[in-house]
């Protein structure tokens, strides 16, 4: 027994003598971190407090919200109950109910074509169309409703140049019908995305497959392509339908009673604001009822979906070549063209007119003002909140990415509300550029967060702790390491937050400082109260910054190696 222990000793001395020594900076940092051994190998440590105190106040400010709303409510002089069985609160459900349900079929029947016509057609032009069909996403509701009721309403172009042949009863451009028109051009990018993305990722020997068993084209595409496309194609509809029943703009402009304009209302106009705060919890149980119900379906859905062998045929399209060109042309210029159409045609006449530009410029400074720091704030907090998910998952790092999805999923409006009744009694932050952007940041957050997880999932820790194993500091061998190879995730996270928070307006309404004008304040303001022409230059600018943030996200996503779209990352957000 002495010598077998002899023996163990002598061995195991040796095996330690044979093993390289761990430098020893590398065991105090690991002792201090807490290090783990995985499964593949690499090192997984406890959440160091440089990543768990940023992410830590992350999930408190955004379930400060839903909290605020919460206690609120239930102090409402009435009841909650009696404030959700009126029979007006009712009918503004319904309203957004139905608004949603046909915003998801039309949406669909507009971006779903759209997405097959440009990925497995001979459509003419179809590298053109790819591009112009996704054009929408840069331009903000209310921009497409003005658009409408400048060229359709009762003073707009198509009434003034058929008055001379009397007062024709054309269909009118306002309520449920209009608004559910404009917010479905507005939205069925996100299908035409998600549905474009999963067409492409598609082996299309599945569908060749069903041919040769007697499947017709249509058929084959019913039976086999249409469920392999179902899960993004159902996510795409849930941001479709998310956009409608939260919008603000569009519905008000366009005179339709949903829940969010209903809030406002109620925030404007009431000094009790406990029925703004019901209001606000039913538009979020809805929000979360479409996100439930997608998910739901998703899981129940079959995956066919195998990775591409080849490239897809692409199938001839012969004589429905031209009435599908015809299609793809009538939705895009309805959903681009008209509205930037119908803004340079107003901004020529108030030239006319010798409209001042002065506001426009002081409107575009505080819309770059207020979606930079927005994007560089949404980076500082989502650097931090991407490490401690990707490298550090557990229960902890779980909650934190649920509180920052749920406050994504709060209709801007709600966010609004919350934040301001929470500062009103602190003038040094009430209505300050500050808690504003502060606000932009944590809502839009998962917008930066989405890339940049997948991002550093990719980059792996390997890379690192080599560098590190040379005598790199962890904070060094990340910056010369990790951060060059997470630098397209950061451009498209940020230029994604940036597009976004120049384009949201009911928070820039009810947040912004007295006097701060932002270009959709401008553009909501002037087109409410009827001048289409002062609407027009901020209008126009708006589209332009649009489609440049739009550029840069693409152009991130491409840096990203192409496996994840723009509808992608904000599905993931609310899953």
């Amino acid at each position: 027994m002495a010598g077998l222990s002899g023996g163990a000793a002598t061995g195991a001395a040796t095996g330690a003598a044979s093993r390289p020594p761990v430098p020893r900076f590398r065991r105090s940092l690991g002792a201090r971190l807490g290090e783990v051994r995985r499964r593949d190998g690499a090192v997984a440590r406890r959440p160091p407090l440089v990543l768990l105190v940023p992410g830590l106040a992350v999930a408190l400010l955004a379930a400060v919200p839903l909290v605020y709303l919460v206690l609120r409510a239930a102090d409402a002089p009435a009841g909650v109950g009696p404030l959700l069985l009126r029979p007006r609160t009712i009918e503004i459900l319904l309203t957004t109910v139905s608004l949603g349900a046909i915003v998801a079929v039309l949406s669909t029947l507009f971006g779903l074509p759209l997405a097959w016509l440009t990925a497995r057609t001979d459509l003419p032009g179809r590298r053109l169309w790819t591009v112009l069909a996704a054009i929408p996403l840069a331009i903000p509701s209310y921009v497409t409703a003005f658009g409408f009721i400048a060229a359709f309403g009762p003073r707009g172009l198509l009434r003034t140049t058929l008055s001379p042949l009397g007062d024709l009863a054309l269909p009118s451009i306002y309520g449920l019908a209009g608004t559910s028109l404009v917010l479905s051009l507005a939205a069925y990018p996100y299908v035409y995305l998600a549905a474009r993305a999963a067409i492409l990722r598609t082996d299309p020997s599945l569908e060749e497959a069903a041919r040769s068993l007697g499947d017709g084209p249509r058929r084959a595409f019913w039976r086999v392509t249409l469920p392999a496309i179902g899960p993004a194609l159902g996510a795409g509809i849930m941001l479709a339908v998310l956009y409608a029943i939260s919008d603000f703009g569009a519905v008000a402009l366009l005179g339709l009673d949903t829940l969010s304009r209903a809030i406002y209302t109620q925030y404007r106009a009431a000094f009790d604001r406990s029925l703004a705060a019901v209001l606000a919890l039913l538009l979020v149980a809805l929000a979360l009822a479409v996100a439930a119900l997608e998910a739901s379906a998703r899981r129940r859905s079959v995956r066919l979906t195998l990775p591409p062998r080849r490239p897809p045929t692409i199938h001839r399209l012969g004589r429905w070549r031209w009435p599908a060109l015809a299609l793809a042309a009538g939705i895009v210029g309805l959903a681009a063209f008209l509205p930037v159409a119908t803004l340079a045609f107003w901004l020529l006449r108030g030239l006319a007119n010798d409209e001042p530009f002065r506001i426009t410029v002081a409107a575009a400074i505080g819309t770059l003002t207020a979606s930079s720091g927005a994007a560089i704030a949404a980076l500082l907090v989502a650097v931090p909140v991407g490490l401690l998910a990707v490298r550090h998952p557990g229960g902890l790092t779980n909650a934190v990415g649920t509180a920052v999805a749920v406050v994504f999923a709060l209709p801007g409006i709600v966010v609004a509300l919350a934040v301001v009744s929470l500062t009103v009694g602190l003038p040094i932050v009430y209505q300050t550029l500050p808690v504003l952007v502060l606000a932009y940041a944590i809502r839009f957050l998962p917008e930066a967060l989405g890339p940049l997880r997948a991002s550093l999932a990719r980059a792996g820790v390997r890379p690192e702790e080599a560098a590190r194993s040379l005598g790199d500091g962890p904070l060094l061998a990340f910056w010369r390491v990790t951060l060059p190879a997470i630098r397209p995730a950061l451009v498209a996270g940020a230029a994604l937050v940036f597009l976004t928070t120049a384009k949201e307006l009911p928070m820039a309404l009810i947040l912004g400082p007295i006097g701060f004008e932002t270009l959709a304040t401008r553009i909501w303001g002037a087109a409410s109260d009827g001048f289409y022409a002062r609407a027009a230059a901020p209008g126009l600018l708006l589209v332009l910054v649009s489609a440049l943030g739009t550029a840069l996200v693409l152009r991130g996503e491409q840096g990203l190696g192409g496996s994840r779209s723009l509808d992608d990352t904000d599905a993931e957000a609310l899953r």
